[in-house]
């Protein structure tokens, strides 16, 4: 039990420090290549804090439990729009730009919308994984697109660092790939907490869902201590769309078939946090605190509806 206690203590450290050098990294390599900090977020900082979705779904469709991999991505996307924002909120509010709701959010409604069409039937085929595959392609050269327009404010502060991108490229892969070992220190000593403990099965399951999305959390919150908005948004839309897209294609190559033990009712959970996520952007132009913490309280009915 010692030993598990202290991997959380270390995978906690290890998940706050590299998280903020990713948020820093992010910033710079915005700033020094002229492009929006929305698409840093959700070129490098989301597509490469769901590494670990992809990882869990792919080896489990490979071992024929393509309803873990379905899971997991549904799962991982209703925590991001409701565990991962809120928690960015509730510390500070998030300004929601107009150029992000016209454009960067209906994308990931988009690539959300595409993944429950797949998985309503309960089966998912090659032709179907190829499909969110190419919507993939299709969604990262819109976002590459629309980032050439609109150029960040290059702070005063930052203008001795802006100018070293392949520098900062690397501290941010390598904040990332230890975001997420950290995450993974993290979950398996919790996890062999829970097995002690005797902790339900399901719960362990809602604990390993949560423990994908850690990276996310953890770079929201180091973005939101820096006041960091639009690398908040760009980290849950990119991260949404690349789970939706990217991992579920993925998985449904690997592993195509039929999804016999997954509860479709995750599906409209999915669904019905990402739409009150989105609402939550439209009001005010902003996330607010209170915004946050009904955020949060969908995520925990979310998990209560799960046990």
């Amino acid at each position: 039990m010692f030993g598990s206690l202290a991997l959380v203590v270390v995978g906690l450290i290890v998940l706050v420090v590299a998280s903020d050098r990713v948020v820093v990294s992010a910033v710079r390599i915005s700033l020094s290549l002229g492009v929006s900090t929305v698409l840093i977020g959700a070129l490098i900082v989301g597509l490469g804090t769901s590494i670990p979705e992809l990882l869990v779904s792919s080896i489990a469709a490979a071992q024929g439990s393509l309803d873990v991999a379905a899971a997991n991505v549904v799962g991982s996307n209703a925590a991001n729009v409701t565990l991962v924002l809120g928690a960015a909120a509730l510390m500070a509010p998030v300004a929601v730009g107009g150029a992000i709701l016209r454009r960067e959010t209906p994308l990931m409604l988009a690539a959300v919308a595409a993944l429950a069409v797949v998985i309503f039937d309960d089966r998912v085929s090659r032709i179907e994984a190829g499909g969110l595959l190419v919507g993939l392609v299709i969604a990262l050269g819109l976002l590459i697109l629309w980032s050439r327009g609109n150029p960040p404010e290059v702070d005063e502060d930052e203008e001795t660092v802006a100018s070293r991108p392949a520098v900062e490229f690397v501290y941010g892969l390598i904040g990332i790939a230890a975001t997420v070992a950290g995450a993974k220190v993290l979950l398996d000593g919790a996890l062999d907490i829970g097995a002690r403990l005797d902790w339900p099965a399901t719960f362990l399951g809602l604990l390993l869902g949560v423990g994908t999305s850690l990276p996310e959390l953890a770079t929201a919150v180091a973005a939101a201590r820096r006041k960091e908005s639009d690398l908040i948004l760009g980290n849950v839309i990119g991260s949404n769309i690349f789970n939706s897209l990217a991992v579920a294609g993925t998985a449904g190559l690997v592993g195509p078939g039929l999804l016999a033990d997954f509860d479709g009712v995750a599906i409209w959970g999915m669904l019905a946090a990402v739409g009150i996520a989105a609402a939550a952007m439209v009001t005010g132009r902003k996330i607010s605190r209170l915004e946050g913490l009904l955020l949060l309280g969908v995520f925990v009915g979310l998990a209560l509806g799960t046990l």
